[in-house]
């Protein structure tokens, strides 16, 4: 049987991370869950297209717009299921067992519980909350998200917006979330250079903004700042 998992990053200027997130996808390409690596680029400057295509990925090359790009990645991939993951994100070993297990699930679609690669009372705090708020049903996009490609339809797949396309895709999906019993390590490197209770407030005010009708396109301006 044909692997029929395809797996789409969405990246910009992300060449630091992303050697490491595609690395832990190898297993799922060994074990032939992975049917083929679609890394979505947003006009990056760095090397983040020569490190996706040193990887064996497919890399196709559109506006900046992290929602865009996942629906473009989303439109050429071949597989029946789609994993989209971030490309600071690190799948932990023995999650192809994991995803393969969930595909008889067609009507649900899955998350992974966050972690982050740095120790210490803020980073648990942090992964905590985002692990219980994803348990009531709002996964953020770097717990990933597994999902079939009729139920990425049937939802109307992501919009085309910069910021909380995630957020977007979850609330249609409410009811038929459920959590992959493996984690999904994410960098610190933002955490850290702002701080983590100002970053946490931060993403707090983003979504409370959102939920209140603010356009992303407004969010994203406000949240490069």
């Amino acid at each position: 049987m044909r692997a029929q998992v395809s797996v789409v990053i969405p990246t910009l200027n992300t060449e630091p991370a992303l050697a490491d997130c595609l690395g832990a996808l190898m297993e799922g390409l060994e074990q032939g869950v992975i049917r083929e690596l679609i890394v979505s680029d947003g006009g990056s400057s760095d090397g983040s297209g020569a490190v996706a295509q040193a990887w064996g990925a497919e890399v196709i090359v559109g506006p900046a717009s992290r929602g865009g790009q996942l629906a473009r990645g989303v439109a050429v991939a071949k597989g029946d299921w789609v994993l989209v993951l971030h490309a600071d994100t690190v799948l932990e070993a023995g999650w192809a067992q994991v995803v393969r297990a969930h595909l008889t699930q067609k009507d649900r679609a899955g998350w992974f519980r966050l972690a982050f690669d740095q120790k210490g009372i803020f980073p648990l705090w942090v992964a905590t909350w985002a692990n219980i708020r994803s348990r009531m049903g709002l996964p953020y996009g770097d717990q990933g998200l597994l999902i079939h490609r009729n139920l990425y339809q049937e939802v109307g797949g992501y919009p085309d917006q910069p910021l909380m396309e995630d957020v977007a895709i979850a609330r249609r999906l409410r009811g038929k979330l459920v959590e992959l019993d493996c984690v999904a390590v994410t960098s610190a490197i933002k955490y850290q250079r702002q701080g983590w209770l100002r970053r946490g407030a931060k993403n707090l005010w983003t979504l409370v903004r959102y939920a209140a009708g603010a356009s992303p396109e407004k969010l994203a301006e406000a949240y490069r700042r």
